[in-house]
């Protein structure tokens, strides 16, 4: 009788593809998850700290206003050169490694921050904040690797349910902290909690090296050639392009009605407007369960014309609160709901590319929310804020449209319809030609 095979050798810790041995058959624990959770939530908020606080730091530092505004564009670059150059390398180093050191740089960063004595200082501090936030988007998919496949999504949905909670509530906990010490305490207090974070993550998470055996540069020529060969990836990096856009031009253009003579808030009042916001949260969690049982297609089309009617209801919100706030929430669940699934569909695709899904299908994300913001503020100095309902409600449609085109049923019949097709391209035509006026018109009154 033959011997029995002897048992194959341990693989290291942060071998290549090595799952963590202290996740059992159904991926990480409860704590795990809410500490990840709780990463992706202060990663993010770094962001948004400075909103309401603009003119306290003007103030402080004797900047004039247009300066000051820059500090939020700082963040904006920051985050998007994050996304594209720093994101990719989850798949190519050891995760834990990766996470630990991001968010102990980022504690360097709000302190350089908080102890800016002028502008260059500020916008730096700022700017590598933006850059190193993406540490929520190394989180994510690491949290996907590590779950069991019938789990992911509802796993997603929890870690995503923190950063909805960091990019709506950093704005009212920054407003509070400012009140009691100044806008310095802010940072350093994020500072200290960064340093406390790392120290938790060290501890907590599991070792996980990506496998993508790509040097950086072809890591990043692979993440633009995803886009171009995964067509679901392509089709959910619009969807979420458009969903994020109309989430973006409502939290650029609320506070211009919040502030008007029609409400008079304070900047203070205006940021408690986060809180009903944060019901996205909840829709995060619904959509994981749902993504969970195979529910993808249902929760876009749902989040889809929800979008469209919030519209309608923020609409009548220039005049009632009530509606107002009912608009707010339930852009927040549609927006969330859709993104959630777009993110259980992409992070099925190539398991060992997650990182590089990420960097792809975020990038097209917040190039339409930057889209969106961009476009508010001269649409709301042409049209107030019906215009800006009018604004949102069109990639609301749009994504509408998309998520029909996705169905085989109604594409077979599209198919066949020859003659629509040709009045669709007339349409479009119109469009384009009617966008290109405007865009002119524009630029003759700006000028």
């Amino acid at each position: 009788m033959a011997s029995p095979a002897a048992p194959p050798p341990p693989v290291p810790a942060g071998a290549p593809g090595l799952r963590a041995t202290n996740a059992g058959s159904d991926g990480p624990g409860r704590g795990t998850v809410l500490l990840m959770s709780v990463a992706v939530g202060l990663c993010v908020a770094g962001n948004y700290y400075a909103q309401p606080l603009l003119d306290t730091i003007a103030r402080d530092l004797s900047l004039p206003s247009a300066t000051a505004s820059l500090v939020v564009t700082a963040a904006q670059v920051g985050y998007a050169l994050g996304l594209a150059l720093v994101l990719p390398l989850s798949d190519l180093l050891e995760r834990r490694r990766l996470v630990c050191g991001l968010t102990l740089a980022t504690a360097f960063s709000l302190a350089l921050t908080a102890g800016a004595p002028n502008a260059f200082l500020l916008l730096t501090g700022t700017a590598l904040t933006g850059l190193l936030s993406v540490t929520a988007q190394v989180l994510v998919p690491f949290a996907a690797d590590l779950a069991a496949p019938h789990r992911r999504g509802r796993i997603v949905g929890t870690v995503m349910s923190g950063l909805v909670l960091g990019m709506l509530l950093a704005r009212t906990a920054s407003g509070a902290l400012a009140a009691v010490g100044g806008w310095r305490t802010v940072y350093w207090a994020a500072a200290v909690a960064m340093l406390a974070l790392t120290a938790a993550l060290r501890r907590v998470l599991p070792r996980h090296r990506g496998a993508a055996g790509l040097r950086y540069a072809g890591l990043l020529r692979s993440t633009v050639r995803l886009l171009v060969e995964e067509p679901v990836l392509r089709t959910r990096a619009v969807i979420g392009m458009l969903a994020f856009a109309c989430f973006s031009v409502l939290w650029t253009a609320v506070a211009f009605l919040l502030s008007g003579p029609g409400y008079g808030w304070s900047g203070g009042q205006i940021g408690l407007l986060g809180l009903a916001g944060a019901a996205g949260a909840v829709a995060a969690q619904l959509a994981g369960r749902l993504a969970d049982r195979g529910r993808t297609a249902l929760t876009t089309g749902a989040g889809a014309l929800l979008l469209l009617v919030s519209w309608g209801l923020l609409a009548l919100g220039a005049h009632h609160l009530v509606a107002l706030l009912a608009g707010v929430v339930l852009l927040d669940l549609a927006h969330q709901g859709v993104h959630i699934s777009n993110q259980s569909l992409i992070y099925a695709l190539r398991p060992q590319a997650r990182g590089r899904v990420t960097s792809a299908y975020m990038t097209c994300y917040f190039a339409g929310g930057a889209v969106g913001s961009a476009l508010v503020g001269v649409v709301h100095s042409l049209a107030g804020w019906y215009g800006v309902c009018v604004l949102g409600a069109v990639p609301a449609l749009l994504l509408l449209l998309v998520w029909l085109a996705g169905i085989p049923r109604l594409r077979r019949w599209w198919r066949r319809q020859h003659r629509l097709q040709e009045l669709w391209a007339v349409a479009n035509a119109a469009v384009m030609a009617s966008a290109l006026l405007l865009l002119v018109a524009l630029a003759v009154r700006l000028s």
